[in-house]
C-alpha cells in the first residue's frame, strides 16, 4: 500500500491503480472530498460570495499536475483558488487568514522522497484539521458524495505569487526578531534547499538580515540531490561545504520548509532535536512562559523550560496535538523534536523561517559559534527502532502488558505508552497504517539509549511470543 488515506491527508507515491497510489484520479477524489467537507461545514456565503481556498506547493515533479487537478477540482465545486503557485506550508499557512480564505491545500510530501506527493488540508486559521474533520473528508470520499456546480457557478482562479515575500516581512517584524544584530554579526551561512522551494525562500530571509549566503541545491526542480528527510546520514554535502567555506552554520530545510536542521561550524550537527530548544532558551530569556514538544521530543527542552523557572508539558505525536496543548497552556513556543517550530506569535504551524530568524538573533546575542552554543544544552541521545509485527498479534495487548510490567515507573498512556525512568525514557506506539511498533529512547549517551532500546525490544518479543 502506497496510497496512505489519514485524518491528516492523503500521501502516495505517483502513478499505478487507483486507489493503491496517488494517481490523477485519487487526487481529484480527495479534492472533491476536502471541498463537498467545506462547503456542507462553512457558514453559508451570499448569492454571489463563493468558497474560497488557498493552494500551493513544494517543488517536487509530480507537483504541477498534482496542483492543476486539484485547484480545477475546487473550481468544478464551485469554489474559487488562492494560487500561491510555487510555496511552503508555513507560507500558505499564514496566507489563509490573510486572504481570509475558507481553508487551504498543500502539495506537499514533506520529506518523503521525490516519488511521493500529498494533500494536507488546512481549516479557515491555516492550521492542519483536527482527527473529526479529517475523518469526516474520509468519508466523503469513500462514498464519493460530491456535487459539482453547474456552469455558471464554476469558482475562479486568482494568482498571487507575493505571499513568501509577505511572509519572510512576517518573520523579520516578529517583535523578538533582532535584525539589526544579525546584520552586526556579519554570518555566513550555508544553505541546503534540497532543489525545492527552501532554496528561495531561505536565503532571501537570509539576505534581508545581511547575511552572507553560500547556496547549495537551492534550484527548484524538484530532483532531490539526497534524501530529503535533514538526518546527520543525508547531510554530507553540506557539512563538508560549512568547513570548506569557513561559514558560521548551515541552515537545511525539508522540501516544503517546516522542518530545520543546524549544521555547526565545523561540520557536526547542532541536533535536529535541539533546534526547537535553542529557539526556546532564546524566547524564554525574553519572554518566560509554557513550552510544549511531543512525547517523542527530546527531554532538552523540559531542562532549558525548567531553568526558566517556566513549566513543560508533552503531548501525543502530531502537530494538530502539539497545536491543541500548545493552546490550552498558553504556550509561548513549542514545535516537535523533528526540528519543527511552532511560535503563535507569528502562526500555529511549524515554520523554518521562524526557527532561523529566532536561531540567528539568538547566536547574534550570544556572541558564540554554533557548537559553543550546542554544548551549553543538556546532552541527550536517542535511539528510533521498530519491530514489525504479524498481522494476528495484538499490539494493544502488548503495549497494556508493557505498561503493567512497569507500573511502579512515571507512565503516560495519552499517546501508546511513555516510560519515564530518572535520567531515560522510552516511548512504545503503534503504527496507524501497519502492524508496527516503534520504540524512541532518550539518554545521557547514545550506548545507554541503544543498551534500553534493545532490552525493551527483547521484552516486547517475549511477550508477543516472537
Amino acid at each position: 500500500m502506497t496510497l496512505i488515506k489519514s485524518i491528516s491527508g492523503i500521501r502516495g507515491t505517483i502513478g499505478g491503480k487507483v486507489g493503491d497510489n496517488l494517481t490523477p484520479v485519487d487526487a481529484v477524489k480527495f479534492a472533491s472530498a476536502y471541498g463537498t467537507w467545506l462547503k456542507n461545514s462553512s457558514q453559508p456565503k451570499t448569492d454571489n460570495e463563493k468558497l474560497k481556498v488557498v493552494v500551493g506547493r513544494d517543488a517536487r515533479i509530480s507537483g504541477p499536475m498534482i496542483h492543476n487537478l486539484v485547484v480545477n477540482t475546487l473550481i468544478g465545486l464551485g469554489i474559487d483558488v488562492i494560487d500561491l503557485g510555487l510555496s511552503t506550508t508555513p507560507t500558505v499557512e499564514i496566507a489563509v487568514p490573510l486572504e481570509n480564505a475558507d481553508g487551504g491545500i498543500i502539495l506537499t510530501a514533506s520529506h518523503n522522497p521525490k516519488q511521493w506527493n500529498a494533500l494536507k488540508l488546512l481549516n479557515a486559521k491555516g492550521e492542519f484539521l483536527n482527527g473529526i474533520e479529517g475523518e469526516k473528508i474520509l468519508v466523503i470520499a469513500e462514498a464519493e458524495a460530491f456535487d459539482f456546480s453547474d456552469v455558471d457557478s464554476l469558482g475562479e482562479v486568482t494568482e498571487n505569487d507575493a505571499y513568501m515575500d509577505i511572509h519572510i516581512d512576517e518573520v523579520l517584524n516578529l517583535p523578538l526578531v533582532d535584525v539589526e544584530a544579525v546584520k552586526a554579526a556579519k554570518f555566513k551561512v550555508v544553505v541546503d534547499g534540497v532543489n525545492s522551494s527552501g532554496g528561495i525562500i531561505i536565503p532571501k530571509l537570509l539576505e534581508q538580515m545581511g547575511v552572507e549566503v553560500v547556496k547549495l541545491y537551492c534550484e527548484p526542480n524538484g530532483h532531490f540531490p539526497h534524501n530529503p528527510e535533514p538526518l546527520k546520514e543525508h547531510l554530507t554535502d553540506i557539512s563538508e561545504l560549512v568547513v570548506k567555506e569557513g561559514a558560521h552554520l548551515g541552515v537545511v530545510v525539508d522540501p516544503d520548509v517546516d522542518r530545520l536542521a543546524f549544521i555547526c561550524e565545523d561540520g557536526e550537527m547542532f541536533g535536529e532535536e535541539y533546534t526547537l530548544v535553542a529557539c526556546a532558551d532564546y524566547v524564554l530569556s525574553k519572554n518566560p512562559g509554557n513550552t510544549v514538544s511531543n512525547m517523542s521530543s527530546s527531554r532538552a527542552l523540559r531542562d532549558v523550560t525548567n531553568n526558566h523557572n517556566s513549566t513543560y508539558e508533552a503531548s501525543a505525536v502530531g502537530e494538530v496535538n502539539v497545536v491543541d496543548l500548545m493552546k490550552k497552556n498558553n504556550a509561548i513556543i513549542g514545535g516537535e523534536g523533528n526540528g519543527g517550530i511552532i511560535y503563535p506569535e507569528s502562526h500555529y504551524g511549524r515554520d523554518s523561517l521562524v526557527g532561523v530568524a529566532l536561531f540567528l538573533t539568538h547566536l547574534a546575542n550570544k556572541k558564540m559559534s554554533v557548537s559553543a552554543l550546542r554544548a551549553s544544552y543538556p546532552e541527550y541521545y536517542m535511539s528510533k527502532n521498530k519491530i514489525e509485527l504479524t498481522p494476528q498479534i495484538d499490539v494493544d495487548a502488548i503495549l497494556v502488558a508493557m505498561t503493567e510490567k512497569y507500573k511502579n515507573e512515571d507512565i503516560t498512556t495519552v499517546d501508546g505508552v511513555k516510560i519515564d525512568f530518572a535520567t531515560e525514557w522510552v516511548h512504545l506506539r503503534k503504527s496507524n497504517t501497519e502492524p508496527i511498533i516503534r520504540i524512541y529512547t532518550e539518554a545521557p549517551s547514545q550506548e545507554k539509549a541503544d543498551t534500553l532500546a534493545l532490552r525493551i525490544i527483547d521484552e516486547i518479543k517475549a511477550v508477543a511470543g516472537i
